[in-house]
């Protein structure tokens, strides 16, 4: 009889998880395991056949309140053999009497609303080559952009206002880790928004990109691609956009990000209270 174990992944096996979604399409972060594990180092689980990790999930606890999930992964060949649901169901214990988010692919929407998850909204990814969206952004606003490299209590608190709850374990290692490159934009001494530009297995991806409107979101953007070497213009830079922030889609549009993937976020109890139209680009589809 084969043997199926679950148990929190060490953090090799958690890059094993990253390199999983990579070849799903989901085009991760190069630094993504070991900014995403210091958020909780528990809540990433793997199942393991006869000692083989064949499923992956996280399952993270920002605080009593609020978790989200990702990583939902089992191996094509093992898939249909109730491995992912079992691992699924102990990633549901580790965030017990929270609210859960997910970005989840949209085929599986019916799957998530039978483990008790509500549709918020669609959330896409749009995307272009940085050679072509760099002449379009111009340098509108850029005196209030400087750059950033930790999370000071002013940047915890904006992030907060626009994330469901507090994050800085996550923001610590997000905003230092090697290559990712973070720009705050400030108005008489309040910050008015800030964005984070990675590098992915595939271009670049810019998230968060939170600014309380579409100027100052343009102008972060602006000074984030600004910031990647000229060798690498032809490469794409990415945006995960909420759908019903439709100043950022009319930004895209002027941008020529175009629509290559779409999640479904949603929730196990109630859509967080958080203002969608200052949030011109999701973090992580992962982690939120």
């Amino acid at each position: 009889m084969s043997d199926y174990t679950i148990r929190p992944l060490t953090a090799d096996e958690l890059q094993h998880a990253v390199d999983w979604a990579g070849r799903e399409g989901w085009n991760p972060g190069k630094h993504d395991a070991e900014c995403f594990r210091t958020t909780d180092p528990d809540g990433y689980l793997g199942g393991f056949l006869d000692g083989e990790m064949i499923a992956s999930v996280s399952a993270v606890n920002y605080d009593d309140a609020f978790s989200f999930l990702g990583f939902y992964i089992v191996r094509p060949e093992y898939r249909g053999s109730g491995h992912g649901l079992e691992i699924a169901q102990h990633a549901l214990v580790h965030c017990k009497g929270r609210n859960m988010g997910l970005d989840g692919v949209v085929e599986q929407q019916d799957n998530y609303r039978k483990s008790g998850f509500s549709f918020a909204y669609n959330n896409y990814r749009v995307g272009a080559k940085i050679g072509e969206v760099l002449p379009k952004l111009g340098q509108v606003l850029g005196n209030g952009v400087t750059p950033v490299d930790n999370a000071s209590d002013a940047l915890k608190a904006y992030d907060r206002r626009l994330f469901p709850a507090r994050r800085d374990a996550f923001l610590r290692g997000w905003l230092s880790a090697p290559s990712h490159i973070s720009r705050k934009y400030t108005e008489d001494g309040r910050i008015k928004g800030y964005g984070t530009l990675r590098p992915c297995q595939a271009g670049y991806k810019v998230g968060p990109l939170f600014a309380d409107d579409a100027g100052i979101a343009q102008t972060l953007l602006a000074s984030l691609l600004a910031a990647v070497p000229i060798d690498h213009h032809g490469q794409e830079v990415f945006v995960d956009m909420p759908q019903p922030n439709r100043e950022a889609f009319a930004l895209a549009a002027q941008l020529g990000l175009e629509k290559v993937f779409e999640t479904a976020r949603m929730y196990s109890d109630h859509q967080p209270d958080i203002d969608l139209n200052r949030i011109f680009g999701v973090t992580t589809f992962e982690l939120g």
